[in-house]
């Protein structure tokens, strides 16, 4: 039986892999931080010495790494010491270009590979309910279904590489600038001497109706379930949709695409978390806007 390669075994790495797993696949895992190692081999990984170990014995290599340099580093070293027709799965979140680079450098070593991020956070991850946005070659996506779907709820193809990467930094750069707006119309109603509870109940079922407000509302009491009840803890973190954002603006250089509203998130975000810290869910900036008065 070959095995299944997961290098990267954090917050989001390790649950995935464990899902893996619990369907039966083999899994050697690999991961430079000892506890993050240690919680995957509880949940049932087979960890190993190096990437190197980890890839020689496996059919599939799936990398959940911070930046597209480390995916890009990794790839370097490993390979060329892959098994002949590899699939390659990386589900960080990277620039474009460097989903394209990873993917490249794959192909051209005989292997196939997509870049398949994912929504859905740490809950979705251990939950198996992740959305996967999918970038490659029709035929690599199909080998990747098997172990998406033993992952996640939901995965789109969405075009060739890097595609993926597209849809996960659009979709992010919506988010952003629409968590913006529902937090400055709260900090608005609040002025104007709306309760939140009022403004929620029209807006929710109005046309200013969004995923920001109606699942992850910034404010406490409208959504139980919304970090916004637990101190902004959990949820998606600040720092995190800053690192989205900013990769959604370094491609629209690229692309030579103006997004104004997107640059503004990305500012604003960028200001929030050096007052805030990287940690709290990013809804936490509809506090800033009611403190200063500011967007």
């Amino acid at each position: 039986m070959m095995a299944v390669a997961f290098l990267g075994l954090g917050n989001m790495g390790g649950p995935m892999a464990a899902n893996l797993v619990k369907a039966g696949e083999k899994v050697l895992g690999y991961d430079p931080v000892p506890e993050a190692a240690a919680s995957a081999a509880e949940a049932g990984v087979s960890i190993v010495d190096s990437p190197a170990a980890a890839v020689a014995e496996a059919q599939v290599v799936l990398t959940m790494l911070p930046s597209g340099k480390h995916v890009l580093d990794l790839y370097r070293d490993i390979v060329a010491l892959a098994q002949p027709d590899t699939l390659f799965l990386d589900c960080s979140t990277i620039e474009v270009a460097d989903a394209r680079a990873a993917a490249e450098l794959a192909v051209a070593a005989g292997h196939q590979a997509v870049d398949a991020p994912v929504s859905g956070g740490v809950v979705g991850a251990a939950a198996g309910t992740l959305t996967f946005m999918v970038g490659g070659r029709s035929e690599a996506f199909i080998a990747a279904e098997p172990y998406l779907h033993r992952m996640g709820a939901k995965f789109v193809h969405c075009g060739d590489s890097g595609a993926g990467q597209a849809a996960k930094i659009c979709n992010n750069m919506i988010l952003g600038v629409s968590m913006i707006a529902v937090s400055e119309a709260f900090a608005l109603g609040q002025a104007l001497g709306l309760t939140d509870q009022a403004l929620f109940d029209v807006a929710s079922t109005a046309s200013g109706q969004c995923w920001a407000l109606t699942t992850n509302c910034p404010v406490p009491g409208p959504v139980p379930a919304s970090p916004a009840n637990r101190g902004y803890q959990g949820g998606f973190a600040s720092g995190l949709m800053l690192k989205d954002l900013r990769l959604s603006q370094a491609a629209a250089e690229a692309a030579d695409v103006r997004t104004a509203l997107g640059k503004h998130a990305t500012d604003r975000y960028a200001e929030f978390v050096a007052e805030d810290g990287p940690g709290r869910d990013f809804s936490a900036i509809v506090t800033t806007l009611r403190e200063n008065g500011t967007a």
